[in-house]
């Protein structure tokens, strides 16, 4: 397979390994502004979100905020941690959503060590969001953990 870019005479040429990393993050950072896309299930959330963690050799947990047609308001890195965990305080979680005046939320963070099992921590910290977020008629959509692949608690069947 073969991508091709159009160069300075208007002319098709075979895109280099550097021009496209460098569009698929330009397409990704501009896919994250508000309003700019509609995240209609898991498939979306993850491609949305695993350009924005995947490269970090450190813990980072954040948060898509969607308005109530779930279009994104903002990407919100909230919390750096270690090569192995992250401290994450829901009271910045529901100031931000306050903030921001979101409906719905998407839950993420990265595994550095590539494995994207839930740990039960992961687990825990997701019905704690999910209950404290309700409080302020906050949904939590799903949880994604992003590291050599990308899994979504809701396509996992975990309930919270």
């Amino acid at each position: 397979m073969q991508l091709f870019i159009k160069d300075e005479q208007g002319q098709y040429i075979t895109a280099t390994t550097p021009e496209i990393i460098k569009e698929g993050r330009s397409r990704t950072r501009s896919t994250l502004k508000k309003g700019s896309e509609f995240i209609g299930g898991s498939q979306a959330a993850k491609e949305a979100i695993a350009s924005k963690i995947s490269s970090y050799q450190h813990e980072v947990f954040g948060c898509l905020f969607l308005d109530t047609k779930n279009c994104i308001l903002e990407w919100k890195e909230m919390f750096q941690g270690t090569i192995d965990s992250t401290t994450v305080y829901p009271r910045e979680v529901v100031k931000e959503a306050l903030r921001l005046n979101a409906a719905k939320v998407i839950l993420a963070h990265n595994h550095p060590s590539g494995n994207t099992d839930p740990s039960p921590q992961d687990i825990e910290l997701t019905i704690k969001l999910k209950e404290i977020l309700k409080i302020i008629d906050v949904k939590v959509l799903d949880h994604i953990v992003v590291g050599d692949d990308l899994t979504s608690f809701t396509d996992m069947g975990i309930q919270f």
